[in-house]
Order: structure tokens, then sequence, then C-alpha cells
């Protein structure tokens, strides 16, 4: 998922009715994307990431070859800070992976949900320790009821949501970096799947040496599926991208939240996730804490465009 990363990427697909269908495209494949690995759960986790980085590397290689935008490409590689940040990022992307996969595997989609609800206010924390950003009262509010809410989870539960919490700061911190690396989306994409490809292809052949391999001994439509998982990495991504170059920041704000609503649903409907009355105040101190965010950036927009 490269939600923040994106934002000040140009168009790559055309959509023709307009940005708010994107958006809200890109957004709900996120969302339900458990549903998708969930039907994948027959293969390991790290095989599944392996594949993802592989199937996805060609995929937009592909279709930055139809669209003759390849050359774009070696401008990225000339520039030797801009691969070192995408070498960061790549990393950090393939942790986020990780971590989610394995979450979704083992029953732990509400804490995945979790992690992307308190994602934006890790975002603006970020801010203020990385770029020293000076909150008003009610980002502070904000700030202080999530991680109230962060806090009474950890009580209630007995452990720290780490899955949560490490899906929200690698994702926090990988569209930190990639905002300052100066480079377009799918560029951008390119390099750092094309940087993982060599590690994630080699593990993908030393696994089917060993007699582990996925591929072709878990059934035709787990094979379709891992091809298919490339495409569905990238399909989002081109959506968001229309979107959000069409669409006012806050509104892009706004439909973030369909995402991790829309996990959350899942866990709790269709996979029979517990959600009891502990996590639902604690996520109900996250929701609050949303809607003080959300409200102060709309409230600032319109001041800011009232003028």
């Amino acid at each position: 998922m490269t939600r923040t990363a994106s934002l000040n990427a140009p168009a790559a697909v055309a959509v023709p009715h307009g940005g708010l269908p994107a958006a809200i495209g890109a957004f709900a494949i996120w969302g339900l994307f458990p549903l998708y690995l969930r039907a994948l759960a027959v293969v390991p986790a790290l095989q599944l990431v392996a594949h993802r980085v592989a199937w996805a590397c060609l995929f937009v290689f592909g279709w930055m070859a139809v669209r003759g935008e390849l050359g774009e490409l070696r401008q990225v590689l000339s520039r030797p800070g801009v691969v070192l940040r995408l070498t960061a990022t790549a990393l950090l992307i393939t942790v986020n992976w990780l971590v989610f996969v394995w979450a979704v595997a083992n029953g732990h989609v509400v804490e995945t949900s979790l992690g992307y609800f308190i994602n934006p206010l890790v975002n603006v924390l970020l801010g203020v320790v990385l770029l020293s950003e000076r909150l008003n009262r009610a980002q502070w509010t904000a700030v202080a009821l999530a991680a109230f809410g962060v806090v009474y989870l950890t009580w209630t539960a007995g452990r720290l949501p780490w899955i949560a919490l490490a899906l929200a700061f690698s994702f926090g911190i990988y569209g930190f970096i990639r905002k300052t690396a100066r480079v377009e989306a799918l560029p951008g994409l390119a390099v750092e799947t094309a940087l993982l490809a060599p590690v994630a292809i080699g593990y993908l052949f030393w696994a089917a040496a060993q007699g582990n391999g996925s591929m072709g001994h878990a059934g035709v439509l787990i094979d379709v599926m891992l091809v298919a998982s490339g495409a569905i990495t990238a399909i989002p991504l081109f959506l968001f991208s229309y979107g959000a170059r069409r669409l006012p920041y806050s509104t892009v704000g706004i439909i973030q939240y369909l995402a991790p609503t829309l996990q959350l649903a899942t866990a709790v409907l269709l996979f029979h996730e517990p959600f009891d009355r502990a996590r639902l105040t604690g996520f109900a101190c996250i929701w609050i804490a949303l809607l003080i965010y959300a409200g102060d950036g709309m409230l600032r927009a319109r001041a800011a465009a009232r003028p």
C-alpha cells in the first residue's frame, strides 16, 4: 500500500469519470485486499511478498514500456541521492508488506486496520519530530487522544499493538522519504521494485530448489493470483495518482479512511475476528481523534481558500 508517497504524482491512467471515482476505487482495493490475501493463505508470507515484488516489477516496467516512459528511469538512476532514498523506501515498503501479509494470514486484520487509522496522525507526529512543525490545539488534542487509544489497547490486551504501529510507522516514514526523493510515483515504484526484484527472485528460486515453492504446486488458481498480485499492487497506485491530482487535499484525506474501514468490516463481519468492548473503546478514541484532525484540516482549508 503507497498512498502518502504519491500525493504529488501525475495521473497514470485515464479515468473518464473524474478524480473521485478513481480515488474511491484505489482505497476500496486497498481496503478489500485482505480478502485477496486470505485466498492466498496457503502461500508463506515471505514467498507471497517476493511474488508481489517480482510481478509488480514486471508489470510496472511493462506498463512504462507501453507508454514509452522507460527513458524516465535513466533520469532517476542518474541521481545518486534519489537512488539512495528509493533504496530506503524499498526496504520500508517491504517491511510494511511483510507485516501486512503475515497479519492477514494469522488473523490480525483488525489490528492492520488500526495501523492505517492512526497513520495520518503518525504523519503529523513525524512532521513535529523531523521537520519541527508546530501543531495547533486541535491537532495536539487529536494526537493525544490517539496516543491514549493505543495505550488503552495495549493495557487491555496486555501487549503492544506492534502490528498496527509497525504498519503506521513504516508507511509514514516511507511516505516522508518518498516526498523528499523528488520522483514521480510510477518511476519511483519501478526503481523500488527493481532494487528488490533480484533478492525476491533469488529467494523464489531458492525456495523452489528446496521443494518449498508454492508456484506450480498449489494449483492453477493460486498461480494466477500470484501473478496478478503485481497488477493489484500497481493499479491502485495509478488510480490514486489520478484522483489525488484532481481532488482537494482535504477530500483525499477523508476518502483515505475508506481503506481501514473496509479492512475492519472485513475482519469483523467476514473473518469473525474478536471486537469486544475494550477494543471498541480504544478504536473510539482514535476515531474521535481522526474526526478532530479531519475537521480542523477542513476548516483551515476553507479559511485558506476564502481570500
